[in-house]
């Protein structure tokens, strides 16, 4: 999966390429592994760029689910009054029953 215009820049650099559209599943499933690699290269390089690729591939993650932004923010924000961001960088270690 690539983004919109990588055909029309590989053509103007002289590229050939051959390509095809995906739909329903199949394209959640694509979704989802350009997820991981765009988050195994921010591991890798750590740096804007590379966050901002996670972001457009949840961006559309949550499109093709027929989620909105908002939704999840408002998800977010409940789970962070209630459990706490990760600010105080706390390592849980062990628990006990």
């Amino acid at each position: 999966l690539v983004r919109d215009k990588i055909p029309e820049v590989l053509e103007q650099k002289g590229i050939k390429s051959v390509t095809h559209t995906v739909e329903g599943e199949e394209y959640f499933e694509r979704l989802l592994v350009k997820l991981r690699e765009e988050v195994e290269e921010f591991i890798e390089d750590r740096n804007q760029d590379e966050l901002a690729d996670i972001f457009e591939v949840l961006g559309a993650i949550i499109e093709e689910r027929g989620f909105t932004k908002e939704a999840v923010e408002e998800i977010r924000l409940k789970k962070l009054a209630e459990r706490g961001g990760f600010k105080n960088k706390i390592v849980l270690e062990q628990t006990e029953e």
